[in-house]
């Protein structure tokens, strides 16, 4: 059975408010949720962007729900301090959590004041940080010298069963790769030809694992209102990689976007104002070969979102997958 999720938007509402809508998504009959793991917002019209982490343990401990974090290791986050984070979230909430692991954006990363590398050096110090962080959360002491270094590391409190480290990516290069060493892969809805590029690719790789899709959707009672949210609050969907990936700021995004095509937008974020097309836009992306699917409301506020999963979303969508 195909699972079901709420994408909880760090980048555009506050975490207290953030965390009753988590809960009402739990209570609309979502399965499972999710968040990333930013520094900044991806617009200044979004202006939030909470601390996932001490979030996460509020949700994890006032819902049933699994929950999962696109997160980057290795710049922000030193791998150690990483691995300890997620340990600690595995002993206490044991198989409800698991983390996406990415190469990261410049957006949340250059704040250290460090050099933001090349793609394919990001990518081998991710590979560094998965391995550092697997060992450390087998119980071994860690030494490493690389890309990142640690020097006697050892993390104390532990799970019985390490949570799962899926990789995030939107390329079939870096889908192949991730099929090396991933266990489930995690990626944001594109043109379908292109999703079932990026589904082979993990495979050839090597690849198993739950297939994770996060789908951007723009719901009200109009579609002219539809739109108009979109505009507003996720014209970021517009800004493709590398792009995306080397930006430092909000305000690089605005200006990238200007004003945004209407019909790129579409292309970007699933706009409706009929519950049970969404929900058959929704499923024919999941029938591509997804396990699991988490879908971002790009509203500021959840309410009406919530209540017409609660009614005809949901209902509609386990019809259909």
């Amino acid at each position: 059975m195909v699972v079901i999720g709420f994408h909880a938007s760090h980048e555009q509402i506050p975490p207290s408010a953030l965390l009753r809508d988590v809960q009402g998504a739990e209570a609309a009959g979502f399965d499972a949720a999710m968040c990333s793991d930013h520094l900044s917002p991806w617009g200044v019209r979004q202006g939030e962007s909470g601390f996932a982490w001490s979030w996460l343990a509020a949700a994890l401990a006032t819902t049933r729900l699994s929950f999962g974090v696109v997160t980057a290791p290795g710049q922000r986050y030193h791998p150690v301090v990483h691995a300890q984070a997620i340990a600690t979230l595995g002993e206490m909430f044991p198989g409800r959590f698991w983390a996406a692991l990415g190469s990261g954006e410049a957006m949340n990363e250059h704040v250290t004041g460090d050099r933001w590398p090349e793609k394919d050096v990001r990518n081998a110090r991710l590979l560094e940080s998965a391995t550092v962080m697997r060992r450390l959360l087998a119980g071994e002491e860690v030494s490493h010298d690389g890309l990142i270094r640690v020097d006697r590391a050892r993390v104390w409190s532990r799970p019985e069963v390490p949570p799962p480290f899926l990789a995030a990516a939107v390329s079939t290069q870096t889908a192949r790769w991730a099929g090396s060493w991933a266990d489930g892969f995690a990626t944001v809805a594109q043109a379908p030809e292109v999703l079932r590029d990026v589904i082979d690719a993990y495979r050839e790789g090597g690849g198993t694992g739950p297939l994770v899709l996060q789908v951007h959707v723009s719901f009200a009672e109009t579609d002219a209102e539809a739109i108009a949210l979109a505009k507003d609050q996720w014209p970021n969907g517009l800004v493709s990689p590398p792009e995306a990936w080397d930006f430092e700021q909000p305000e690089d995004f605005d200006r990238a976007v200007g004003q945004p095509d209407e019909g790129q937008l579409r292309n970007a974020v699933l706009v409706d104002h009929d519950p049970a097309a969404l929900a058959e836009r929704i499923a024919d992306l999941v029938d591509i070969g997804f396990d699991r699917v988490y879908l971002h409301h790009v509203g500021r506020d959840q309410t009406d979102f919530l209540a017409a999963s609660e009614r005809s979303i949901l209902p509609r969508l386990r019809e259909l997958v």
